[in-house]
């Protein structure tokens, strides 16, 4: 899910560059959503962790 999200921002910030303004803040936009939702099930991963005892 991160190599999604490196991904889509290397294409948004070559479609920014080129010039393709509606495309590059499509993708960034799909980027920060993809990229919150890891954080979130990270963070949820790590509690869970530190309760278990692990």
């Amino acid at each position: 899910m991160l190599s999604f999200v490196i991904t889509a921002l290397v294409i948004a910030l070559l479609a920014a560059i080129l010039g393709f303004t509606g495309i590059a803040k499509g993708i960034a936009a799909i980027a920060k959503f993809v990229f919150y939702i890891f954080l979130v099930i990270f963070l949820i991963t790590l509690v869970i962790g530190l309760v278990s005892g692990f």
